[in-house]
């Protein structure tokens, strides 16, 4: 994707604003993962040492539009930025008070608490825009929402490119669908094959191997006719699972379905899991993770990929003892040699759970973001980026 890089504009006593996914999750007022706001650093710290004054925009949870909320309030965050950067971050809450000199920081309050924002209003875009020469782009985690400061600001202003992150993002997820080492291969799970069907459809005509997991597989054995017992899954999608695992086979796509799983008659921690056979789920037990066969057919499949995309648990694995299988494809995924590419909150979550990020090829800090490409979407943001690089 050709889009001008934050990495290549001189920023030499020049003002910089540049629109982060600073949205970490609180509790009781405190940041309680600050992955985000690390992931920001390398953008912050080019944009600084390339002798800019930095104005930060980023949004905090989901405020009443128009309205201030404390609890939303990004002064957490620009007390831990400024201790991570070494300098004070100095938070304003009107828009023209951001005038930062170079070498300071300035973050604006929550972008949400101004009006217009989610709705892409052109006015509040043209007035972030003006408040420097360049605008950046690099909150990949909010590259799918057409809002004022991720959408009609990089089209209004002088100078726009995309930040390290958003760059680092792009490039990876172009590993996956643009010009992938094959074979190629994907792991989608999750709870529902609704939310993932175009995601489904999509890496169908791109992979190689396409494994389903979680309540999507469920829907997926209930096509291919196994009795799933008090199983999750969408009996009013089983026709557009049928015809998914139809279009494989035509395609010589392989699309391996479970051989066993663990079961119990409740989600819930501390339950007694059994293993059964896929043809052999006991009435009124939930099937809740994937079983020791399976997870050894899925990484004999697997070792033939040379790239894997992998977006959402093939279990409960938040709850004990439903885990096991997303624990055992990490860990496998963490020492395949293929290029891997982790997309999608709870597989993040998984993979960071077990201290296997660092063993991924990628690590997306976008959910939202990262599904909507495998979709096959174009990012408004990205769209943007893309139509100001060829002017």
């Amino acid at each position: 994707m050709k889009v001008k890089k934050l990495a290549d504009v001189d920023c030499k006593g020049k003002t910089v604003v540049i629109r982060e996914d600073l949205n970490v999750p609180m509790k009781d007022g405190k940041i309680s993962n600050d992955k985000r706001i690390r992931a920001a650093l390398p953008t912050i710290k080019m944009a600084l040492d390339k002798g800019a004054g930095v104005v930060l925009l980023s949004h905090l949870g989901r405020p009443t539009e128009g309205e201030f909320e404390e609890k939303f309030s990004l002064k957490p965050v620009a007390a831990h930025l400024g201790e991570l950067l070494g300098k004070t971050v100095k938070v304003v809450d009107k828009i023209e008070d951001a005038k930062p000199n170079p070498g300071e920081v300035v973050l604006v309050e929550n972008i949400r608490f101004f009006k217009g924002e989610k709705k892409n209003n052109p006015e509040l875009a043209k007035k972030l825009a003006s408040l420097g020469d360049i605008y950046v782009m690099d909150a990949f985690g909010a590259a799918h929402r057409a809002h004022a400061s991720t959408e009609a600001a990089v089209r209004d202003a002088a100078i726009a490119c995309a930040g390290p992150l958003m760059v680092a993002e792009l490039d990876a997820f172009a590993k996956v669908l643009e010009n992938p080492s094959r074979p190629l291969a994907a792991i989608i799970g999750g709870s529902k094959v609704s939310t993932k069907l175009g995601v489904l459809e999509n890496l169908l005509k791109k992979v190689d191997i396409l494994i389903v997991g979680g309540g999507i597989a469920n829907t997926f054995l209930a096509a291919a006719g196994y009795d799933v017992g008090a199983s999750l899954y969408e009996p009013e999608l089983l026709d557009e699972a049928k015809k998914i695992m139809e279009t494989a086979k035509k395609l010589g796509k392989e699309l391996p379905l479970p051989v066993d799983v663990v079961t119990a008659s409740e989600l819930a921690e501390g339950q007694k899991a059994d293993v059964h056979p896929v043809d052999a789920v006991p009435a009124g037990q939930m099937i809740l993770d994937i079983g020791p066969k399976t997870v050894a057919l899925y990484e004999d499949i697997l070792g033939k990929a040379k790239t894997i995309v992998w977006n959402g648990p093939v279990g409960a694995f938040e709850i004990e003892p439903f885990g096991a299988g997303t624990k055992a494809l990490a860990e496998y995924l963490a020492n395949c040699g293929a290029f891997v590419v982790i997309g999608g909150g709870d597989s993040v979550a998984a993979v960071e759970s077990y201290g296997l990020a660092d063993k991924m090829g990628y690590i997306s800090t976008g959910g939202g973001a990262s599904l909507e490409l495998l979709e096959g979407k174009i990012l408004p943001s990205v769209a943007a980026l893309q139509d100001r690089a060829e002017k």
